[in-house]
């Protein structure tokens, strides 16, 4: 895009960099916000349809319109912030939330060549820009100067980094197979993997690691069982109890953002992305972003059929399950994978 400004309307590189960069940013976040708006909706029908009620009906054919009617309805709401708040960072954190949220798309390859930033380190920025995540939660319950929210907030940042570190050990047994911390390549590693089929979740070595990559992704966006965040018993609303208005509308966005990106990481990482699911070439001629819509799709659903199912954990146990299960099984995964792949690659006595 950046040659073809530069071709066609005679901008400088500088010039047509920053405008091919500004139109790339807005193709993917505009489209994002909509599928907010729209997988809000989906979610409640997937609750509603689940405890055998009707949902989002009324406004616009079917309810499709309800997300944006209650959009405006926060948007025409006052802001309300509290009197002994710190108004400075009460009103920062929400934006920290949802910007994080948005950053990390710059590097999710939606097709072949159709990325943001085709970095070599992809992965490794995935980690880092989405634990910037927690600062906002953390400024948002410090700075409501409420002793709910503070209490909120250390959960949630206790939870955040309790998940991240096994993420991370998980994260590094894919980064050992593909060999790559770049999603493009980590997406075409998982070609034909076992019996023409695509996707790192048919790889006996790193399928416990699929499992264990959705849970925890579960966890690092605190949705249920893990939503302990917000136990309406005990903590009210979590972090967001003083928020109104668009400061709340943004931490609801940002955290459907979040709950979009887990989906689109489950996709990416072990269920081949953009690759159809059998490698077999006239699959290919349908376009790849199809077949990450449809696995980011599938993802969501199973988000909101756990939401609907699974009773909400006590905070111990999910802490028991970060720190006593899953941080040591995904160490000691990375020593089998890497174990492994040092017998066959390598060679015995090489």
């Amino acid at each position: 895009m950046t040659s073809f400004f530069q071709d066609t309307v005679g901008l400088s590189y500088g010039w047509a960099w920053f405008v091919a960069t500004i139109i790339g940013i807005l193709v993917i976040a505009l489209p994002l916000m909509l599928a907010v708006a729209m997988i809000i909706y989906a979610d409640r029908k997937i609750w509603a349809a689940m405890a055998l009620r009707r949902g989002p009906n009324v406004v616009g054919p079917f309810g499709l319109l309800q997300s944006f009617a209650d959009g405006l309805k926060v948007f025409l709401q006052e802001t309300i912030v509290p009197a002994a708040a710190n108004r400075t960072l009460f009103l920062l954190a929400p934006i920290i939330t949802f910007t994080v949220a948005l950053i990390v798309w710059a590097v999710v390859p939606f097709q072949t060549g159709v990325v943001l930033a085709d970095i070599n380190v992809g992965l490794l920025y995935v980690l880092a820009a989405s634990s910037l995540g927690v600062y906002g939660v953390i400024l948002s319950g410090w700075a409501s100067n409420s002793k709910y929210p503070f209490y909120s907030a250390l959960r949630a940042a206790a939870q955040m980094v309790s998940y991240e570190v096994a993420i991370g050990f998980i994260l590094i047994s894919v980064v050992l197979w593909s060999g790559t911390f770049n999603l493009s390549g980590i997406v075409l590693a998982q070609t034909n993997v076992y019996l023409h089929l695509n996707g790192n979740v048919l790889n006996p070595l790193l399928f416990p690691m699929a499992v264990m990559f959705f849970i925890s992704s579960l966890a690092e966006t605190q949705r249920a069982p893990f939503d302990l965040t917000e136990a309406e018993s005990e903590l009210v609303a979590g972090y967001q109890t003083e928020y109104s208005s668009m400061s709340f509308a943004l931490f609801w966005l940002g955290e459907y953002a979040n709950v979009i990106l887990m989906c689109a990481l489950n996709a990416i990482l072990f269920w081949g992305g953009y690759l159809p699911p059998v490698d077999w070439a006239p699959l290919y001629y349908v376009p790849g972003i199809i077949w990450l819509f449809a696995k980011m799709l599938f993802f969501f659903f199973l988000f909101s059929w756990v939401k609907a199912t699974v009773p909400r954990y006590r905070y111990d146990q999910l802490m028991r399950l970060g720190w006593k299960i899953f941080l040591p099984v995904s160490l000691f995964w990375v020593f089998l994978v890497s174990g492994y792949l040092m017998l066959t690659r390598v060679g015995v006595g090489s």
